[in-house]
């Protein structure tokens, strides 16, 4: 420890940022540092130049209808996106993270109960079962075929779902995948020329020689979404279709109370707009049918005129005065 100096952990930071760390994740790690340092009572000498990394401190983001049918259709557009398609209809439809995806084995899919188990999650909440609904089962059948045909032999249960090196000559079933970065931020960055509509990546000017427009100013509406997000959004939509906390926990694994507070307001509005959309149904507090149905409206006197008068109709009735004496 006495050893361990302010270089040697700012070193350490940049070694950990460029293996794509979060700030999160970097600042939990230099958190552990920071309290054996104390218990050896050296870190007072290092404190003053280990700043914490800024963190994000939104939930997450949720896509639109659109940018969602946007998202999965470019990536079906391309070959080289397959990977990253598939391990987004997964991730949207059952809230896995980017590392529970990847660290997906062949012993972790029933195809007989259509279910997947999470093993190694972030935490020990993350251990759960989940069943697959329509769209995870085709993408898990489409990985098995093509695991088939990269390898031509029958799959192994320990195989990894999604393969290092895949893509090269020589794909290993036996190590997971490190990612799929490059497709994601190509496929969230790149756009369409809105005067030739050709897909490309964002440039000063049309890649089409023939249209040559400016489309410097041009961003995908995509552009900044991390795949974590799809994770994000998966809940959101579990939280718009009415299903409680708990419901969710099970599903999603580890829920912070901060996003379970964000996905009860969300179950809130969408409520709220059900609602509403009854409401803008009305027209003109008559019926559908233009009030061809509609019975004449009498108006009703007040309650005061009621009591005056003894009828509803305006006039006195003896009966009821006699009973009303009889009190």
């Amino acid at each position: 420890m006495s050893r361990v100096d302010a270089d040697m952990i700012l070193a350490f930071i940049r070694h950990r940022k460029s293996a794509g760390l979060s700030n999160t994740t970097v600042n939990m790690e230099i958190g552990i540092l920071r309290r054996i340092l104390k218990r050896a009572k050296r870190w007072h000498f290092v404190e003053d130049e280990i700043s914490r990394l800024p963190e994000r401190r939104d939930i997450g983001r949720a896509l639109q209808a659109e940018e969602k049918l946007r998202l999965l259709k470019l990536a079906q557009s391309r070959p080289e996106w397959e990977t990253a398609y598939l391990a987004s209809m997964l991730a949207l439809n059952t809230t896995m993270r980017g590392g529970e995806v990847r660290q997906l084995r062949w012993r972790d899919i029933d195809f007989l109960d259509r279910s997947l188990v999470i093993k190694r999650s972030k935490t020990r909440a993350g251990e759960r079962l989940i069943p697959l609904n329509a769209n995870a089962y085709i993408a898990i059948l489409r990985l098995r075929e093509r695991a088939q045909g990269l390898f031509g032999t029958e799959l192994q249960p320990d195989w990894y779902i999604f393969p290092s090196g895949e893509g090269y000559t020589k794909p290993d079933p036996t190590k997971p995948m490190q990612g799929w970065r490059s497709a994601w931020r190509s496929m969230t960055r790149v756009i369409n020329c809105p005067h030739c509509g050709e897909l490309q990546p964002p440039a000063k000017t049309c890649a089409n020689e023939e249209c040559g427009e400016d489309i410097s100013k041009v961003r995908s509406s995509l552009a900044g979404l991390r795949f974590h997000d799809l994770r994000h959004h998966a809940i959101t939509e579990l939280a718009e279709s009415q299903a409680s906390d708990r419901t969710i926990m099970s599903i999603a694994g580890h829920v912070s109370q901060r996003m379970l507070a964000h996905y009860s307001h969300v179950r809130v509005e969408a409520k709220r707009k059900a609602l509403d959309a009854l409401a803008g149904g009305v027209k003109n507090l008559g019926y559908d049918t233009k009030n061809d149905t509609k019975s004449v409206k009498t108006p009703v006197p007040s309650l005061e005129v009621l009591e005056k008068n003894g009828g509803d109709d305006g006039t006195r009735t003896r009966g009821l005065c006699r009973d009303r004496a009889a009190f």
